[in-house]
């Protein structure tokens, strides 16, 4: 199972530690996070307590009404159960909760910028989810062509590098090459991403080692992209090409989601990057509803059906 720490939640959101700060390495194994509520009058059988508590202005209003004595037993009937860290962000500095959490050893963290508590968790939400997803590392390359992200596969040696820096030249972008991260972030979506030690690199044969970055510009790298189409690239086959006016749809899984996929192959002269492209587009209209064979097809009937009645 992945883990992070309370510390990398302080670094990344430039928190400041108000209790527990020899605590920072309790680790994190939740990709989502929670405001106890009703944990504070009382009910704890839904009580998700490995996730990171949020204490945003209801949870700390609520607290500053209650009698001294009260707000005692609501908070400690909490911190026993000893979750990874709170989070307020209501900009308060409770001694009341700093005496708990000093006491239990449990990280009391607070936001130094003004920030609703919504938006405070909407991205805390998912910057754990990628960080917690599972994830696995395929030979390939990730490109991203007009907002579609593309992962290439292929023998080593086949093109795929090659074919990215063409792409790259067309204006899309790289993501990753060699190494490309896949993160799964829900049962419908998987992120493509790189290994960090890759990142705006790309090898390419005769040439070496090139930094995307330097040479086109910030445009020509994107951090990460959402994986829409599988492209497996291999070598001319004369006899084994298919020239079917539609395609059947076939399919790739990584971690059990399903990908498109489809094959390209690879010949001196032919414009692979320019495929790429055009698979690219023709996917995007297909999700909208758009099928060029379906509407050749109908033209097809059409015809048909108007010399019949002639």
């Amino acid at each position: 199972m992945k883990k992070i720490t309370v510390e990398n939640l302080v670094r990344r959101f430039s928190l400041k530690v108000v209790a527990g700060e020899n605590q920072l390495q309790k680790v994190i194994t939740q990709s989502r996070v929670h405001r106890p509520g009703l944990e504070f009058v009382g009910h704890f059988d839904f009580f998700p307590t490995e996730r990171v508590q949020i204490l945003g202005k209801k949870e700390i209003t609520y607290l500053n009404k209650i009698s001294e004595e009260e707000r005692k037993i609501r908070i400690g009937n909490i911190v026993q159960y000893h979750p990874p860290c709170f989070i307020l962000t209501a900009g308060e500095d409770l001694t009341y909760l700093t005496h708990h959490c000093n006491e239990q050893g449990i990280p009391l963290l607070m936001t130094k910028q003004p920030e609703t508590t919504s938006d405070f968790i909407t991205r805390l939400d998912a910057y754990l989810m990628k960080e917690l997803a599972p994830e696995i590392a395929v030979h390939g390359v990730c490109v991203n062509v007009s907002g579609i992200g593309i992962l290439l596969r292929g023998n080593s040696g086949v093109g795929k590098s090659e074919t990215a820096h063409t792409l790259i030249r067309r204006g899309h972008r790289l993501v990753a090459d060699d190494i490309v991260v896949l993160k799964k972030l829900s049962p419908q979506t998987i992120l493509g991403t790189h290994d960090e030690k890759t990142k705006e690199f790309l090898a390419l044969r005769s040439i070496g080692l090139l930094n995307v970055v330097r040479i086109y510009g910030r445009r020509a790298f994107q951090d990460e992209s959402r994986i829409a189409l599988d492209i497996h690239l291999t070598k001319w086959q004369k006899d084994d090409l298919n020239n079917e006016l539609d395609q059947k749809p076939q399919y790739i899984e990584y971690m059990g989601v399903k990908v498109p996929s489809l094959e390209i192959q690879l010949q001196p002269g032919r414009d692979v990057a320019g495929l790429i492209e055009a698979a690219a587009n023709n996917w995007y209209l297909r999700q909208q509803g758009y099928s060029a064979a379906e509407e050749f097809m109908s033209r097809i009937e059409a015809d048909i059906s108007g010399s019949s009645n002639q």
